[in-house]
């Protein structure tokens, strides 16, 4: 059985990311959704919260429940995808401007861990300029964002910016 671990700290999940999950479950037995919960970082949402959302989006979408599992992690990516028998690390791609880091990060775990290998899937062009972080600026500043993110996103981004 093939597993892959989809890594990330997804707050918000948008998107684009759902669609990377949707797309990983069509090439992957199963995908495990890494929820980064590093105690170091100060995210909007907590790391429950996080996995709530995307557990909540996934169910809407009607993706591929029984094949993707969404969990917290901290540490390093290539010793949760040990623990867990993964031999595949998905990452998305927007941009140019994204291959340069991920490549460094993909190099870089395949000399921790030459068993596990770094897949990139290419983002939809409609989700091209989404990232979390600009989607956080933008509602922080009252704008816009459910072109960008699940509905379950959308409700989580707007009660803690609310409770401000």
């Amino acid at each position: 059985m093939s597993v892959a671990v989809y890594p990330g700290s997804f707050d918000p999940a948008t998107n684009g990311h759902l669609d990377i999950i949707e797309r990983a479950a069509a090439v992957f037995d199963q995908v495990i959704v890494a929820v980064l919960a590093n105690p170091r970082k100060t995210p909007l949402l907590t790391v429950e919260r996080r996995i709530a959302v995307i557990r909540e989006a996934l169910r809407a979408a009607g993706t591929a429940p029984e094949r993707i599992e969404v969990a917290a992690f901290d540490g390093l990516t290539i010793d949760f995808c040990r623990a867990r028998a993964a031999t595949a690390i998905v990452r998305g791609l927007r941009a140019i401007s994204d291959f340069e880091s991920e490549m460094q990060l993909a190099h870089n775990n395949r000399v921790l861990a030459p068993e596990i290998d770094t897949v990139f899937f290419m983002t939809a062009v409609a989700n091209g300029y989404v990232s979390s972080s600009l989607v956080k600026e933008i509602a922080s500043f009252g704008g816009d964002v459910s072109a960008m993110l699940p509905e379950p996103a959308i409700v989580a981004l707007t009660e803690v910016l609310a409770g401000r």
